[in-house]
């Protein structure tokens, strides 16, 4: 009588019930076997499907591949782009000389080779409204950069130190609050007599830094109490390293939103202290410059008041537009 077959050492038994049963069983342990040493993404042989799995995106990945989708960004960043290419090359656009003037064409209308016409020194209003960009644009960035830095720095270390450092500085934060911005101009620009764009800047930067400091500190704090950090400081980094390589890339997204919002500001704080005389001083161009002298030509011409109030109007609206959209890609909240 011949022996029962005993089936090899990892094949699968049959159930008795067919040969149907037997190969069902034999395939289901044979793809089982297939799945376990292949991994989610593992194609036939085990090998990977579709080539190496994609890289994690970051913030700051997923930040600009919204800002490209958005229009708003869009706009806003053609425009700022062309008042940045005027402001350095201003020639680039118009022949003429700001300063060169002719009272026999004071408040004249706009005429060929002159499409805005001419303010009340008989100046063309056209060249002075693109050169007046650079004195703008100038005071915007370079007072942004300077509150970002020293309102970050500031602010940045209150907050990761704490302690009597974090209470002075809020004391102090809480003085310059007090202090109205335009009277504050009113006062300190009043004793200036350099014709550059450095005390406006110098002014700006002295009332503006509060604000962002108090937006870097609450970052910091927040930043400082994830594991990461905690982790980094367990394992002995230093002060510095945990600053610079883990706390600051963390905490630095809700300054870089407010400094672009505060960048079409103080344009705007600029032309308002031009304006009122102890901004900006001739002979240099600016709008605010322009807006002041046409103000009491506006029911004449108001041809000499419209252009470069136009012009300023475009440019904060620009940025503010800028801001918005940068603000919408780097806050969680709102994806």
């Amino acid at each position: 009588m011949p022996e029962p077959h005993e089936p090899a050492e990892g094949a699968v038994a049959g159930t008795g019930m067919g040969g149907a049963m037997d190969l069902a069983a034999s395939e289901a342990t044979t793809l089982a076997a297939g799945e376990a040493g292949a991994g989610p993404g593992a194609g036939p042989g085990g090998g990977p499907r579709g080539g190496p799995s994609a890289p994690a995106r970051s913030l700051w990945s997923d930040a600009w591949r919204d800002l490209r989708r958005n229009p708003v960004f869009l706009v806003s960043g053609l425009i700022i782009l062309f008042l940045v290419l005027i402001s350095l090359w201003p020639s680039a656009i118009t022949s003429g000389d700001p300063l060169d003037c002719d009272l026999a064409n004071a408040q004249k209308g706009s005429s060929p080779g002159h499409p805005f016409g001419f303010n009340g020194q008989g100046c063309d209003v056209y060249t002075r409204t693109v050169y007046g960009a650079r004195a703008s644009v100038t005071v915007g960035v370079c007072a942004t950069l300077g509150v970002a830095v020293l309102g970050s720095v500031l602010g940045g270390l209150a907050g990761f130190f704490g302690g009597v450092w974090d209470a002075i500085l809020s004391r102090i934060t809480d003085v310059f609050f007090a202090i109205p911005v335009v009277l504050g101009g009113l006062v300190l620009l009043s004793v200036v007599t350099s014709n550059t764009v450095w005390p406006v800047i110098g002014f700006m930067v002295l009332l503006g830094w509060p604000q962002i400091s108090r937006i870097a500190r609450g970052s910091v704090i927040t930043a400082k109490q994830h594991d990461y950090v905690q982790a980094a400081r367990a394992l002995g980094a230093s002060n510095a390293r945990m600053l610079l390589r883990h706390i600051a890339p963390n905490a630095v997204a809700p300054v870089i939103v407010v400094a672009t919002i505060a960048l079409g500001t103080y344009i705007a704080l600029e032309a308002t202290l031009s304006y009122l005389g102890v901004g900006l001083k001739p002979p240099t161009v600016s709008w605010g410059i322009d807006i002041s002298a046409a103000s009491q030509y506006i029911r004449n011409a108001p041809h000499m008041l419209l252009w470069p109030a136009g012009a300023l109007a475009v440019t904060v609206l620009a940025f503010i537009m800028l801001g918005d959209a940068v603000r919408d890609a780097l806050d969680p909240k709102l994806r």
